[in-house]
């Protein structure tokens, strides 16, 4: 079950908000645990308990590094159990396939098949509890006691499935104690209604010229072509995930929780760095706190950094998905950033305006690695970018214009919500009219437009594809 669904909006949706809102203030974890259990569930429930191995696993961990606090051993050896068994489920359920496949491929040696289908939301929730884990070791956070409590953070509906990724020092106050104001359901409900019409009216749209893009043969896709699909991939996947994560965060106010941002305009950064900044801001945390800061960081000899970065990277690409592409992707962006901090941040800083011309290209070329998993299609596709292989398509030499006249107004809509101009127009107003019930009822038109074109688009539309569904 997804967010942009007709299932998820007219049926779970309000059930679960109902349900929650009339149970005592006591009860409430223990009815935000069974609501998400049955979301999880819908169409996972065979794997349902993997979410409970889970659970149980970093609960047991947590209490063991509590209740032995005094024996830096047993401490220590419940923190590797919960590291081993949480990346022994996630390996088994995501690698293993990928590393059969490679081990057969270079010795020949045939290997059984391992086509397993991926449990949702496993990367997200896997790293979720091992930060708890961790967490609870190095002493910031307590271990929690009450597995009703523990257990509703584990498989909180709103970011079970993709984010952004909550870990549990984030919302430790507010799983004991928090307050359900109008105001907080306010912006939660405009949030989730800014998140749908970002997935469902921008990145479904652009989304369907990169899917039928993909399918051509590279000597029917012109460069200009190539271009602009890489385009709309890359306004896809960045309206489809924070999209989805804008959801997920206005669900959490709905139910009284603050979730962390996950993307703060991405597409105006002015280098790679800047970029892993605003981009998927949760992930690139996680890997900075539990992978790269105890590896040594930055503060070592440049060779080292230059081996943390390359390692954070690896296994940032491989988090993504069990392909070499995502690897490679991963790659792509640790040689970017080894450049630009050795070379490029001052010359950036100096020449901002090129800088910010520059950025969009990588980032292209990035999506393109990210998307195409074929490597002979991948390098294809690329030197068709670059005009390798020819330049026009023959069979039809105007197939960009054919794209811009169909897609134009969805991509020029894309790229101006990819830029902070509504937002500043917007805060600039609030300013100039503090309390204005003009722009408050503006405001609150708008979102009902968003909401109802949504609902009619998926009313009326099969092509809802979320492309971090199975990570």
């Amino acid at each position: 079950m997804v967010f942009s669904s007709l299932l998820f909006l007219f049926r779970f949706l309000p059930a679960a908000l109902l349900l929650y809102y009339v149970t005592p203030r006591r009860f409430k974890n223990l009815t935000l645990l069974i609501v998400s259990l049955i979301f999880y569930s819908w169409g996972e429930v065979k794997y349902l308990p993997i979410m409970f191995a889970s659970m149980f696993i970093d609960y047991t961990c947590g209490q063991g590094i509590k209740r032995f606090g005094h024996n830096p051993k047993l401490r220590k050896l419940f923190l590797i159990l919960s590291m081993v068994l949480n990346l022994g489920i996630l390996f088994t359920f995501k690698y293993t396939g990928f590393f059969l496949e490679n081990i057969e491929a270079i010795t020949r040696i045939p290997m059984p098949d391992f086509n397993v289908k991926l449990p949702l939301g496993i990367s997200f929730y896997t790293f979720q509890t091992m930060s708890y884990t961790i967490d609870v070791y190095r002493g910031d956070v307590q271990a929690e006691d009450n597995i009703i409590n523990f257990g509703a953070y584990v498989v909180l509906f709103p970011q079970l499935i993709a984010g952004p990724i909550v870990r549990y020092s984030d919302v430790a106050a507010e799983l004991k104690k928090r307050r359900i104001t109008l105001p907080m359901i306010e912006r939660g409900a405009t949030l989730f209604i800014l998140g749908l019409g970002c997935k469902v009216l921008i990145a479904n749209n652009v989304g369907s010229l990169w899917d039928s893009t993909a399918l051509l043969p590279l000597d029917q896709i012109s460069t200009p072509m190539a271009w602009i699909a890489a385009l709309a991939y890359s306004l896809q996947i960045y309206f489809d995930f924070s999209g989805y994560s804008l959801m997920a965060i206005g669900l959490g106010y709905m139910l009284g929780f603050r979730f962390p941002q996950n993307f703060n305009y991405p597409y105006i950064a002015g280098s790679v760095t800047d970029f892993w900044r605003r981009w998927h801001i949760t992930l690139s945390s996680w890997f900075r706190e539990y992978v790269y800061f105890p590896l040594g960081g930055s503060r070592c000899s440049e060779g080292k950094r230059t081996r943390n970065l390359l390692i954070v990277w690896g296994l940032t690409g491989l988090w993504h998905g069990a392909s070499w592409n995502f690897v490679l992707w991963g790659l792509w962006f640790f040689v970017l950033l080894v450049i630009e901090k050795k070379w490029l941040l001052k010359w950036y800083k100096q020449h901002k305006v090129i800088a910010h011309l520059i950025m969009p290209v990588i980032l292209m070329i990035s999506w393109v690695i990210f998307a195409i998993t074929d490597f002979s299609r991948l390098g294809g596709y690329l030197g068709k970018m670059f005009g390798i292989g020819g330049v026009v398509n023959a069979s039809n030499p105007l197939d960009w214009l054919y794209a811009l006249r169909g897609y134009g107004v969805s991509l020029l809509i894309g790229i101006v919500m990819s830029l902070p101009v509504v937002t500043t127009v917007h805060e600039k107003l609030a300013i100039r009219f503090p309390g204005s019930k003009i722009l408050s009822g503006v405001r609150t038109v708008l979102l009902a437009v968003i909401l109802i074109i949504s609902t009619a688009y998926l009313v009326d539309s099969t092509y809802n594809p979320f492309i971090y569904w199975n990570l």
